[in-house]
C-alpha cells in the first residue's frame, strides 16, 4: 500500500512538473510575440514615422487588449536605429531599421548579415515644388470642385475626427480626399502630419496586388501557375495544385489561424516571432481543396510574397523592385515594405505610407493600372482583381481586394455605393475607391475597439458630397 501511494504521488508529482514546463513554454511563447510585436512597432513608428518613443509607447502600444505590453521592457538605440524588447529580460526580440527597407526582427540571421543585404536604392526624382499632387505635393481644395456640397464635406470632416465617445476612443489619425484625380481635401490629428508613414497593415494587400501584376506584366509568373514552392512540388503533395489566383482570393485551402484574440494565433507567430514568415505559412497542411472554401489568411499573402521573390534572378533585385517599380513611378516617396529576417516582403501587413501615398496607390486602382498616362498593371488586372470570389460570403472579396464592407449595425446594408472596393487594415485603416464618384478617400487611425469606428456609417457621409456622373 505504501509503495502504491509512493508511485500516485510520484506520478502527481511528475504531471506538476509537466505542466509547468508546458506552463512555461506557453508564458514563453506568448512573451515573444509580445516582444517581438512591441519592437517592432516601436522600431517602425520611431524610425519610420519619425515619432517619439513615448509616443508610440503610450499610443501604439496601449489600450485594450495590449493590458500586457506594459510589462514589456523596451531600448530604442538611435545611433544604430535598433529597438529590443523583453518581458523582464524574457524572450527578447530585437528589430533594425535599414534604409528603405524599415524595420526587421532578427531571427535566424546576424544583424550583421542583415545589413550587408540591404540594397543601396535610389531615391524617386524630386517632385516639382509647382506642380499639383500627384505629381507634386501642392495641393489647391478649389481644384476638381464643381457639384460637390463643400458643406457636407466639411461637417463629414469633422465627424471622421471627433469624438463621441471618449471611453471608446476612434483616433482618426489621417484623412484625405481625392476627387478627379486630385487631393479637394484632408486632415490630420496633432502629432500626424503629411509626410509621416503610417502603417497599413492588412491595406499591405493591396500593394502586394498591385506587385503581382507588374510581375504578370513582365511575363514572369501568372494567376494559373501551379506548383509554386519547392516544398509542394513533392510527389503527391495535394499542395502543388494550389494556384496562384487560389492564393490572391484567400482559396488556398491551407490551415492557418487568423483570429487576433489568441497571441498564439498562426497570424501572429508569424509575423513576431518568425524569421521565414512564407516557409512557415507554406508549412501548413492542406485541408480544403483548393479554390473551393475562402478562409483570409494573412500567411497566403506571404506566401505569395515568397513566391515573387523566387522570380527574380537575385534577392538585392527582389529588395529593390517595389522603389524601382510601384513605389517610385508613383511618386509614393514615404512607402516602406519590410522584409523579413529571410529576405521575403512581408506583403501581408507592414507596408509603412503617408495617407497621400496610400492614395496615390488607389488612384492607380482607379485608373485602372494607368499612371500619368502609362499602363502599369496589365490590361484587364483591375477587372481581374475586381472579380469575386465565388466561395466568400456575399461574393464580398476579390484578389487580394475587399469589394463589400461589413453590415453596419443598425444601418442594414453598408450605404456605399455598390461599385466601390476596398484596402482595409487592422485598426481602422481603409483605403476606399469610388469608380462612380470618381473617388479615393484614405482614413488612417487607431482605433482598437470594435464599433468606435464604423467605416460604412462614417465615409458615407464623405462619399454623398460628391456627385455620381449620372446626377
Amino acid at each position: 500500500m505504501r509503495s502504491l501511494k509512493r508511485k500516485i504521488w510520484l506520478m502527481l508529482a511528475a504531471i506538476a512538473a509537466a505542466g509547468i514546463v508546458v506552463g512555461g513554454w506557453h508564458v514563453y511563447r506568448v512573451a515573444l510575440v509580445g516582444s517581438g510585436f512591441s519592437a517592432e512597432i516601436l522600431c517602425g513608428g520611431v524610425f519610420v514615422s519619425g515619432r517619439a518613443p513615448d509616443d508610440v509607447g503610450a499610443e501604439d502600444l496601449s489600450g485594450p487588449g495590449y493590458e500586457l505590453l506594459r510589462f514589456f521592457r523596451r531600448t530604442v538605440e538611435r545611433e544604430t536605429k535598433r529597438v529590443t524588447a523583453s518581458f523582464y529580460g524574457l524572450a527578447a526580440q530585437t528589430a533594425i531599421h535599414r534604409d528603405g527597407l524599415g524595420c526587421t526582427l532578427i531571427d535566424g540571421r546576424s544583424e550583421e548579415a542583415l545589413r550587408a543585404e540591404a540594397p543601396a536604392l535610389t531615391g524617386s526624382p524630386p517632385a516639382d515644388p509647382e506642380a499639383l499632387w500627384p505629381e507634386g505635393e501642392r495641393v489647391d481644395f478649389t481644384v476638381a470642385s464643381e457639384g460637390v456640397d463643400k458643406s457636407a464635406l466639411g461637417a463629414a470632416l469633422e465627424a471622421a475626427f471627433a469624438e463621441p465617445d471618449p471611453a471608446h476612443p476612434r483616433n482618426t489619425r489621417a484623412l484625405v480626399v481625392v476627387h478627379r484625380g486630385r487631393i479637394v481635401a484632408e486632415r490630420y490629428a496633432p502629432g500626424f502630419g503629411v509626410a509621416m508613414p503610417l502603417v497599413g497593415w492588412s491595406m499591405t494587400k493591396g500593394a502586394l496586388n498591385a506587385l503581382v501584376g507588374l510581375r504578370v506584366n513582365d511575363g514572369k509568373i501568372a494567376p494559373t501557375d501551379r506548383a509554386l514552392l519547392p516544398e509542394w512540388r513533392g510527389g503527391g503533395d495535394p499542395r502543388r495544385d494550389i494556384s496562384l489566383d487560389d492564393l490572391l482570393r484567400m482559396s488556398s485551402g491551407i490551415a492557418f489561424d487568423e483570429s487576433y484574440d489568441d497571441p498564439l494565433a498562426d497570424v501572429t507567430v508569424m509575423l513576431f516571432a518568425t524569421g521565414d514568415m512564407a516557409k512557415f505559412a507554406a508549412a501548413k497542411p492542406l485541408v480544403h481543396r483548393p479554390g473551393a472554401h475562402f478562409a483570409y489568411a494573412s500567411g497566403t499573402s506571404v506566401i505569395i510574397a515568397g513566391i515573387l521573390r523566387a522570380t527574380f534572378a537575385t534577392d538585392q533585385d527582389n529588395l529593390r523592385y517595389p522603389r524601382e517599380r510601384l513605389f517610385g513611378p508613383l511618386g509614393m516617396k514615404s512607402a516602406v515594405l519590410p522584409p523579413d529576417a529571410s529576405g521575403t516582403f512581408i506583403g501581408s501587413s507592414l507596408l509603412y505610407a503617408s495617407a497621400r501615398d496610400f492614395a496615390r496607390l488607389g488612384l492607380l486602382f482607379l485608373q485602372d493600372g494607368v499612371w500619368q498616362g502609362q499602363r502599369l498593371l496589365p490590361e484587364g488586372w483591375v477587372g481581374y482583381t475586381l472579380t469575386p470570389t465565388n466561395d466568400a460570403p456575399d461574393r464580398s472579396y476579390g484578389a487580394q481586394m475587399w469589394l463589400k464592407l461589413p453590415e453596419s449595425p443598425g444601418l442594414g446594408e453598408p450605404p456605399m455605393p455598390d461599385d466601390a472596393y476596398y484596402f482595409l487594415g487592422h485598426d481602422g485603416q481603409i483605403v476606399a475607391i469610388v469608380p462612380s464618384h470618381d473617388l479615393v478617400v484614405v482614413r488612417l487611425g487607431r482605433t482598437v475597439e470594435r464599433g468606435a469606428w464604423d467605416h460604412a456609417k462614417d465615409l458615407a457621409p464623405i462619399v454623398r458630397a460628391f456627385p455620381a456622373p449620372d446626377r
